[in-house]
């Protein structure tokens, strides 16, 4: 059997059902195989499901040529919001992103892209290298906090910001004032926000380097 149809049917499994519901067993079923059939492939579920989250890490596809002729600052957009998007298509896999770091070869070549687009604009080896990990933490953090596993539904904002407008102004009178700032803004400005403040961060880090 392929394996790339078995790490294939068990991300399908994990996007339906979740990570911690998955079990041999039943991507053995999904497969019309038996367990003995995956162990030959695999040594248990931890090895599987590193090759799924690597799996996951292959989608994300930015061309060289929308790359071109951009600055540092909008090739490392372009790439993060792309990141960004396949882990929204795979909330379930958010934990395995968390878990441990990629070393599978979609993640080793998407680690090697980034930073040698930042050496390639003059970063210094060490920036270039904590710029990537940054980076990838922010977007994976952001996705877990907003869509990753038992996050509240978005239509739960409103719930929310009612429970702010409701406490003491005189106890929490920044909150109370902010209620309305902190529940409203659409995710995709907000993350966008969070990562323009990280990349201006970087640009004074690339200008103290020089």
């Amino acid at each position: 059997m392929d394996v790339g149809r078995i790490v294939d049917t068990a991300l399908q499994l994990i996007d339906e059902v979740g990570i911690q519901a998955l079990t041999l067993r039943m991507l053995a079923e999904a497969l019309d195989s038996g367990t003995a059939t995956l162990y030959r492939h695999f040594d248990g579920k931890d090895e599987l499901l590193a090759l799924v989250a690597d799996r996951v890490l292959g989608e994300v596809r930015v061309p060289a040529e929308e790359l071109d002729g951009l600055s540092w600052r909008e090739a490392v957009t372009v790439s993060a919001k792309a990141f960004y998007g396949t882990l929204c298509r795979h909330p379930n896999v958010l934990p395995l992103l968390a878990a441990q770091v990629p070393v599978g070869p979609n993640g080793l070549r998407a680690r090697e892209r980034l930073i040698t687009l930042f050496l390639s604009h003059g970063f210094p080896l060490g920036l270039a290298a904590r710029a990537f990990t940054a980076i990838g933490h922010y977007v994976i953090g952001f996705s877990i906090q907003q869509h990753g596993p038992g996050t509240p539904p978005p239509e739960e904002q409103s719930q929310l910001r009612d429970y702010y407008n409701a406490l003491d102004p005189a106890s929490y009178p920044a909150t109370t004032a902010a209620a309305e700032e902190l529940t409203s803004v659409p995710l995709d400005e907000e993350f966008r926000f969070g990562l323009d403040l990280l990349l201006d961060g970087l640009e004074k880090a690339m200008l103290d380097a020089a």
